[in-house]
């Protein structure tokens, strides 16, 4: 098992509703292909550092996984369709 953390940036104009649901989708995508989520930063609403889809803000949230190296590429495939609400993701694969 390899350490990944997941940088997801949310769009702002979502409610708290849809964000959790959003947040929950994504780690239902992280147990579909074998991870574990085992810790979930939140970090609220941030500005940009440009625009995205002319929003000038996100909500951050960045989760710790354990999980096999397929893991990543079935992820990314499935974060590339949410485009509405995910702005921007990031898949980093820890210690190195």
């Amino acid at each position: 098992m390899n350490k990944y953390e997941v940088a997801v940036v949310i769009s702002s104009t979502l409610s708290d509703e849809e964000r959790a649901a959003v947040l929950e989708q994504v780690k239902g995508y992280i147990a579909k292909y074998d991870g574990v989520v085992t810790d979930v930063d939140e970090w609220g609403k941030r500005k940009l550092a440009y625009e995205i889809r002319k929003q000038s803000e996100g909500y951050y949230y960045f989760i710790k996984v354990d999980a096999e190296s397929s893991m990543p590429i079935e992820l990314e495939k499935n974060l590339r369709l949410m485009n509405e609400t995910v702005l921007r993701y990031l898949i980093v694969r820890e210690g190195e």
